[in-house]
């Protein structure tokens, strides 16, 4: 019995990269929440929770690969939302000109990619040996720039409308794969195109995973922990964040295809804005910087507070109607307020986010249990 237990953590260990939560109440938040975005379609009737559900989805892998930069090699970009752009574009303009096809879906998967990975790898060799601060400036020039550019050129991105498409039958809800619905809920396109973002997030995580936890990754932490000191030990500090910046790059346009295939559209306003930044920013400080399971938990908490907050305060202001002071405060259009109180709250009782806090509980206990036992 303890060989067969042993087994199946030494796989789950193996699938995580070795990299387990190591805290009983992180791996349980963590496998709730895998469990809610897997049945959601099942267990949460209702188009707005699929939407919500599919965007954690996308926001998971765009987390986690710019804690990639930020958590583990301790780069500040503003540029992440241009490849996360790129990659809804891409998609967009090749189901567009090429068509709703699986190869038209390769074509602009292929095409953002490369175009993705060499405007990084330029942005990082020529930028990158500059100070943390001028580096952010710079990325946050070229972001803003490429926005501009995309908002302008209309004859091909549509401008400020931006870009409506086809995409292929299999992921069309038009397409239905059984007459009958299951559970009461109907197997269709739609069905499919959330199931295989489900796919594609649990592939990413996993890669994320196995790469912050090589022998790459560990540079990329030496360097963030002490650049001068890896510069001593030989390794090339300017080509590891270089490779850095690509490499999260090419997650991030990665979330912006799974973005723009949900939707069926892309546009300035839902992949290139600085609130999508300003977003992402605050999902990876909720969740934990450099754990990687902090993606899973800040993207998931954040979303679902931005998507229902209104909702709840509107049932609160209506319940104490006959107290209007308190009415007036917990108004919807308040929701804003109500949103940055409780990241202010969360910032203040997990100062390293709710994975990093989980972690840090559980490290210490395992430490006072080993005193305890010599």
């Amino acid at each position: 019995m303890t060989r067969h237990l042993h087994d199946g953590h030494g796989r789950w260990s193996r699938w995580l990269s070795h990299d387990l939560p190591r805290s009983r109440w992180l791996s349980l938040l963590l496998m709730v929440l895998v469990a809610a975005l897997l049945l959601t379609p099942f267990i949460f009737p209702g188009v707005k929770a699929l939407n919500v559900a599919a965007k954690i989805l996308v926001f998971i892998v765009l987390v986690g690969s710019f804690d990639v930069l930020l958590g583990y090699t301790g780069i500040v970009s503003f540029a992440h939302t241009m490849f996360f752009g790129l990659g809804a574009y891409g998609v967009a303009l090749a189901m567009t000109h090429v068509g709703p096809t699986l190869p038209g879906l390769v074509v602009g998967v292929l095409t953002a990619l490369l175009v993705s990975g060499l405007m990084a790898w330029l942005i990082g060799l020529f930028s990158l040996r500059v100070r943390a601060i001028f580096f952010a400036m710079i990325t946050l020039a070229v972001a803003s720039a490429f926005q501009t550019l995309v908002s302008q050129w209309a004859e091909w991105t549509g401008g400020e409308d931006g870009l409506s498409f086809k995409v292929p039958i299999w992921l069309s809800p038009s397409m239905e794969w059984l007459e009958e619905p299951v559970l009461g809920v109907m197997i269709d396109g739609r069905l499919t195109c959330y199931y295989l973002l489900c796919l594609c997030t649990a592939l990413s995580v996993l890669a994320l995973l196995r790469l912050v936890n090589s022998p790459f990754g560990r540079v990329l932490q030496a360097i963030r922990d002490n650049e001068f000191r890896a510069e001593a030990l030989g390794y090339r500090v300017v080509t590891y964040r270089t490779l850095s910046s690509v490499l999260s790059a090419l997650f991030a346009t990665l979330a912006g295809v799974m973005l723009a295939l949900w939707l069926r559209y892309s546009g300035p306003e839902t992949s290139l804005s600085f609130e999508i930044m300003m977003d992402v920013l605050l999902m990876v400080v909720i969740g934990g910087m450099g754990t990687m399971y902090g993606s899973v938990i800040g993207a998931t908490l954040f979303l679902v507070a931005q998507s229902y907050l209104q909702d709840v305060l509107r049932l609160a202001s209506e319940a104490t109607i006959d107290w209007p002071w308190l009415s007036a405060i917990l108004s919807p259009d308040r929701w804003l307020l109500w949103l940055g109180v409780l990241f202010v709250l969360s910032v203040y009782h997990f100062p390293t986010g709710v994975a990093g806090r989980l972690r840090l509980q559980a490290a210490r206990r395992e430490a006072s249990v080993g005193r305890a036992k010599r």
